[in-house]
């Protein structure tokens, strides 16, 4: 009897040890499974994070303002894609730099607002990864830009003020969004916009370093 109770005992902790074995194995194999669907999203979120610091390093060089490394013109090539031609590699598209200097030539703050809201603009059209971070992390320069704008003009009068940021924004905004498909091509790049953070500071050029 009492052998018998002992083979019974071994038996059913022989089962007990067994579904707990292949409790583990199956957890253990939840777990791979849960780590393998999950490492598309670790490489996207890196990629995220590699380019939001990319976005927030892009700052507009001196250089660029005072027109050291001007592009050739770039002709009818510059409309033919909504990145457009950027033979400098300044960030900025050639034909809207080229504008910008040709309305304002002697006016190096003018010149530095206008670039740097220009190459804000321009982040829109050339981002290789569009998500809501990268989309946040562009509105965040545009918004910079923006605003930069308005530290050249006295605010005295608030009227003119007004007036005379939305010259500049415009002017910008006209050379950027030319053509259909930019303007297509901006809207459904905010469209991936949840957030955006509220700059802290303007621009990236002490406008007091500047001539004029």
């Amino acid at each position: 009897m009492v052998n018998t109770i002992v083979l019974h005992c071994g038996e059913v902790m022989k089962k007990i040890i067994n579904i707990l074995k292949w409790s583990a194995i199956a957890i253990l194999a939840g777990f791979i499974l849960l780590v393998i669907a999950r490492i598309p999203f670790y490489i996207q979120n890196q990629k995220t994070e590699e380019h939001v610091a990319k976005i927030h390093a892009t700052k507009l060089a001196m250089d660029d303002v005072m027109g050291i490394n001007l592009p050739p013109d770039p002709g009818t090539e510059a409309h033919k894609t909504v990145a457009g031609i950027d033979a400098n590699e300044n960030g900025t598209r050639d034909d809207v730099e080229l504008a910008i200097f040709k309305e304002y030539p002697g006016s190096a703050k003018t010149r530095a607002v206008l670039l740097q809201y220009a190459l804000a603009l321009q982040m829109e059209m050339v981002q290789p990864v569009v998500n809501s971070g990268t989309v946040g992390a562009v509105a965040e320069q545009k918004s910079r830009g923006y605003l930069c704008i308005g530290e050249t003009i006295p605010r005295e009068d608030f009227d003119k003020f007004v007036e005379e940021s939305n010259k500049l924004h415009e002017f910008v905004e006209k050379l950027q969004l030319n053509t259909v498909l930019r303007k297509n091509y901006r809207v459904d790049f905010y469209k991936k916009l949840t957030s955006g953070e509220v700059p802290r500071d303007y621009c990236d050029i002490d406008l007091n370093s500047l001539p004029n």
